[in-house]
């Protein structure tokens, strides 16, 4: 398994089209702000693919100072609960071992429609070394966890990746949950 720059139209599309299906509308920024964030060096856009170049899922990753945030993760619904997902999960981890990585999920200690799905969600990142940041924030209107790995990270570390990558069209809708 390999985690592949998208460099080239193909797998940009292939991407895209999983972005869309596998994110709300209300979680997903323009892909467009993606592609720029990216071009500037700020973020990288992988295609997850097995040794024969299928297409197995993305991984998009926002970068600043020694931080990565894993932005948005997702593996193609013909590879799900296949064990795909956490042995990309250990590469990303590799990837990163000197950055401080950390990742937002929706809240799972309230009452949600996918409550299930979040849970599910939670535990798969839990079981693959991730731990809980002792504060919640609130993106766009959604409230978030912050998990991490082997690193310590607070509000206001979070709150300074968004606005130096994506600016204050963004980041004034992160806010602390009290």
């Amino acid at each position: 398994m390999y985690l592949i720059e998208a460099l080239n139209q193909n797998r940009l599309n292939k991407i895209q089209d999983l972005y869309v299906e596998a994110f709300p509308q209300a979680e997903r920024k323009s892909f467009e702000l993606l592609l720029k964030t990216r071009d500037n060096g700020q973020a990288e856009i992988l295609s997850v693919e097995n040794e024969n170049n299928d297409f197995l899922g993305l991984a998009i990753t926002a970068q600043y100072q020694d931080m990565v945030l894993l932005d948005y993760f997702a593996i193609s619904p013909n590879q799900r609960s296949s064990g795909v997902g956490s042995k990309v999960f250990q590469l990303l981890k590799q990837r990163y071992a000197d950055k401080r990585f950390f990742l937002e999920i929706e809240r799972t200690d309230i009452v949600a429609d996918n409550q299930l799905q979040r849970q599910k969600r939670k535990a798969f990142y839990l079981k693959n070394g991730m731990q809980n940041m002792p504060f919640f924030v609130d993106l766009f209107g959604v409230e978030m966890e912050i998990l991490t790995h082997n690193c310590e990270l607070n509000f206001d570390d979070y709150f300074n990746l968004y606005h130096s990558l994506f600016g204050e069209k963004i980041s004034q809708h992160i806010s602390l949950v009290k």
